[in-house]
């Protein structure tokens, strides 16, 4: 069953500075800010929604179909795409344009400063979910403004089942705009603080999302998460982790489990468990798409944890 993945695919360079940056920014001189940080350690991720969606649901056995616009440097990208068996008919190259990269430095304390360059994202809009053939369901995840609004508009036209993820992109939208993205989509899917946004924005709480919708899930970090669906809330516990090595990315593995589990049919309560699952597997590995496991093992460290089987 092919899941169409709306978002960006970028590159991630991580960079870290062996110090703290207090130490080195004069508060009463922030207006005339001139610094410069070595930073003798540096890695490159593969990064982006889309391919973190697309490539934690291949992991479940998925069809992921991710569909981002990218540049002319996207050429390492496509191959660690196609070495694990991911389609790229939906992403669109476009020469004159880097591909969206985010350039983020971390400190001795965590604190980070990110620069990010959109690059290909900004013509995002110039591919069309009604392009893709036997589309069985899809996400909108965040990505160029106008691309949003249309593959929103596009999947719900085509009648398809879709879970809209405004992450990242809240500031790009009026509640108007929310309101219609909402009624649109079958699923909504927030972080915590997230969720307090979209509910200034829109004018509607909790519930009242919920009943524009199947079922409005609002992730809490190592608190679990939350669905409101059919006037209830369901409380998901949170899956447990061996180590916790990097967090980047926790978000897309849930979505890619959300995906699985309901275009397979569980309930609800298993549903979020599995989502859970992917988030906890994935903060034990660095980077974004490092960490690997076959569906069985998948199950196998399901029913540790949680004590029945999937079906």
């Amino acid at each position: 069953m092919s899941a169409v993945i709306c978002g960006s695919l970028a590159y991630d360079t991580i960079m870290v500075f062996q110090d703290q940056f207090k130490n080195h920014i004069l508060p009463d001189k922030v207006h005339i800010l001139n610094v410069s940080f070595l930073v003798p350690k540096m890695r490159r991720e593969f990064g982006g929604c889309a391919g973190n969606i697309a490539y934690n649901l291949k992991l479940l056995g998925g069809d992921p179909l991710p569909m981002a616009t990218v540049g002319q440097d996207f050429g390492p990208y496509r191959e660690h795409l196609e070495r694990h068996g991911i389609r790229l008919e939906g992403v669109r190259v476009f020469e004159d344009q880097f591909t969206p990269q985010c350039f983020i430095t971390t400190d001795l304390d965590n604190n980070q400063l990110t620069a990010f360059h959109p690059g290909a994202m900004s013509c995002s809009h110039h591919n069309h979910v009604g392009d893709v053939p036997n589309v069985e369901f899809g996400i909108v995840a965040p990505d160029g403004r106008e691309a949003m609004l249309q593959h929103s508009a596009d999947f719900a036209a085509r009648g398809v089942p879709f879970i809209f993820d405004p992450g990242q992109a809240m500031p790009l939208f009026t509640g108007e705009e929310f309101r219609t993205m909402i009624g649109q989509a079958d699923y909504v899917i927030v972080n915590d603080y997230e969720s307090q946004l979209l509910q200034s924005r829109t004018g509607w709480d909790a519930e009242e999302i919920a009943r524009h919708t199947k079922a409005y899930i609002v992730t809490l970090g190592p608190r679990g998460s939350l669905i409101h669906t059919g006037g209830a809330v369901i409380e998901i516990p949170p899956a447990r982790e061996r180590q916790v090595v990097d967090p980047t990315g926790c978000g897309d593995a849930y979505r890619a489990g959300l995906i699985h589990g309901i275009m397979r049919g569980y309930d609800w309560p298993t549903i979020g468990r599995m989502a859970s699952l992917m988030g906890a597997l994935k903060v034990e590995h660095p980077g974004t798409q490092n960490q690997h496991f076959t569906y069985a093992q998948f199950a196998a460290e399901f029913e540790e944890q949680f004590g029945y089987a999937l079906g």
